[in-house]
């Protein structure tokens, strides 16, 4: 970047005005000093949502028994459709503090501490210690970010390595520190090693794409150092021989099934989850950073109205523009989306929430958030006066990748009834009442810093309540009660059986102690397992368990499916023994 052009930049929001390092660390202590109880609380309180939860804890704990990262296991054979970095987070957490619900869920509220630290470091750099303060905590007052910083997935992780990646590289260009820039780019190749190596590759994009259009991308060393390209291609591609080593044919899973097969939606493995529509994606992944979506797209058609990306100083900010929006625009467009896809772009949101905060007009601004947490406060209060079944259909049903899933199937929810979820809706409708109340008087005040604080003291008094609902879902359809039946009754020589995919029997092994062989579970995004040699005996069809049920030895049935679509339709003499969470045990003999 040329260092003339900056400093004739003086005076723009961006570059120029690089605030103290004290002061940024000031922000980012502050933030994650908030941050700290909403998402430390309670992480143990309920055991793993299943699916979901249990399959990525059972992989850790595999990992930590067999004491080597490759190949991940799961329910003992080969599991390859995520890197290994959760799961060796997991394993050191669990070797430190023993398998349990809080240490596996930890990693990732640690992972979120992170990005909400590294967002607000990142926002008092490029602006001011207040700026960076309110992107930290609007990260941290995204409902969608929240709710995955309290959930066993890569999610958090990946949104933590990125948050990280961007801070560094954007922070190290403009300060021209080549070193912090290549420490940014290995942040990105561990993103690829948290779940995906999109993102290793596609950050570095955006970022040389701003500053092409700025006239300041050469030399390419500049912002793709040659040490960190080695350093994030060797983090994101270089295990990868391992492996293939370790596994053949994990390769070809993760390049051609994974990724290209997945956009063609013509898969060898495929995913049982439902994709949303590009609609009901945007819905999703933009509530779940609302209200902060406000005043980054204004803060974004501001800097496109000034065509700010010809000026060097606001290179960072048309980066981060172009991330945020372009992860919406590309999966919007992509064939198969789900309600997670939009969180790497948060960090984004809520820095460019926060230079708008900082930047755009209070009125209208206060104006537009009393409006969106009135409407929101209107249709929480309407739901909690009537049966709750549009919240029901329209919420839980479109966000919860369970509940899909069991709609195709014309299945129950595998969710608590409303009566439930009644009482945190009306608290919602109430404190988002407040806030918009707060929020018009400070419109008609032009009281910018009441605005703004009052949309982040809203927003937060809603994330118990989150939490409280995150935790009502895992007690709901935890495994754990029919995972002890089987413990308690079931004897050693007993036949333990899971229908359907085996990622839904993760936790099922966690808390019975018992590894189950899978029937009917090669239409599954993990059955690539089942075509390896140390697979083949884990996974029966229907017959083989008809065979094993009429024998002289007793076979359990665990099985989330309806009777009239599951294998017990053709099982005579099948007992009921017990059910909950959306799952019946079955047995042929009664002990």
């Amino acid at each position: 970047m040329d260092r003339h052009r900056l400093h004739r930049a003086r005076g723009v929001p961006g570059v120029s005005n690089l605030s103290g390092r004290a002061s940024a660390v000031a922000a980012a202590v502050l933030a994650v000093a908030v941050a700290v109880p909403f998402l430390l609380t309670g992480l143990g309180a309920v055991p793993f949502d299943d699916p979901g939860e249990g399959m990525h804890a059972q992989i850790a704990r595999e990992m930590l028994a067999g004491g080597r990262v490759l190949p991940l296991t799961l329910g003992g054979v080969p599991y390859v459709d995520k890197p290994p970095l959760l799961y060796a987070l997991m394993a050191a957490a669990f070797s430190v503090a023993g398998p349990s619900e809080g240490a596996a869920r930890l990693v990732s509220a640690l992972a979120a501490l992170v990005a909400v630290g590294f967002t607000a470091w990142l926002g008092a750099r490029l602006g001011d210690a207040r700026t960076g303060l309110v992107a930290g905590l609007a990260l941290l007052a995204s409902i969608g970010f929240f709710v995955y910083g309290r959930y066993v997935r890569p999610d958090a992780l990946f949104v933590a390595t990125l948050a990280v990646g961007f801070a560094l590289a954007l922070s190290g260009l403009v300060e021209r520190r080549p070193t912090r820039v290549v420490v940014g780019l290995a942040a990105f190749g561990l993103a690829a090693l948290a779940k995906d190596p999109l993102g290793a590759v596609a950050p570095p994009l955006a970022i040389g794409l701003a500053m092409a259009l700025a006239r300041c991308g050469r030399p390419v060393a500049r912002w793709l150092p040659w040490p960190g390209v080695v350093v994030a291609l060797g983090l994101a591609f270089g295990w990868w021989a391992l492996a293939e080593a370790a596994t053949p044919g994990y390769t070809w899973y993760t390049v051609i099934d994974n990724h290209v097969l997945n956009v063609a939606r013509a898969r060898v493995f495929p995913d049982e989850d439902v994709p949303l529509s590009a609609l009901e994606f945007a819905t999703v992944g933009l509530l779940g950073a609302a209200p902060w979506v406000v005043p980054a797209a204004g803060m974004a058609a501001r800097l496109a109205r000034d065509r700010a990306w010809r000026d060097p100083a606001e290179v960072p900010w048309i980066a981060l523009a172009l991330w945020g929006g372009g992860v919406f625009v590309l999966t919007a467009l992509s064939p198969f989306r789900l309600p997670h896809y939009g969180l790497p772009a948060y960090p984004a949101i809520a820095l460019l929430a926060a230079r708008g905060w900082r930047d755009l007009g209070v009125r209208w601004l206060a104006a537009a958030h009393a409006i969106i947490l009135g409407v929101l406060a209107l249709a929480c209060g309407l739901a909690w006066a009537t049966d709750g079944a549009a919240f029901m259909t329209r919420v839980i049903g479109v966000s919860d990748v369970a509940s899909r899933k069991s709609a195709v199937l014309a299945a129950a929810p595998p969710v608590p009834a409303w009566s439930a979820f009644q009482p945190l809706v009306g608290a919602a409708a109430l404190v988002l009442g407040l806030g918009a109340l707060a929020l018009a008087i400070a419109a008609i005040a032009r009281a910018r810093v009441v605005a703004v604080y009052a949309t982040l003291v809203t927003l937060c008094l809603l994330l118990p309540s989150a939490a409280v609902g995150l935790h009502l879902v895992s007690a709901h359809r935890a495994v754990a009660g029919l995972a002890a039946e089987v413990r308690r009754r079931a004897a050693v020589e007993d036949v333990v059986a899971h229908e359907g995919p085996i990622e839904n029997a993760g936790a099922f092994e966690w808390y019975s102690g018992r590894r189950p062989v899978i029937v009917d579970g090669r239409r599954s995004v993990l059955a690539f397992g089942a075509t390896r040699p140390e697979g083949r005996d884990a996974f029966w069809d229907g017959r083989r368990l008809s065979e094993e049920w009429r024998g002289p030895g007793r076979v359990w049935l665990i099985t989330g499916r309806p009777p009239q679509l599951s294998v017990v339709a053709g099982l005579a003499d099948a007992e009921l023994v017990a059910a909950g969470g959306g799952r019946r045990l079955y047995v042929n003999r009664v002990p």
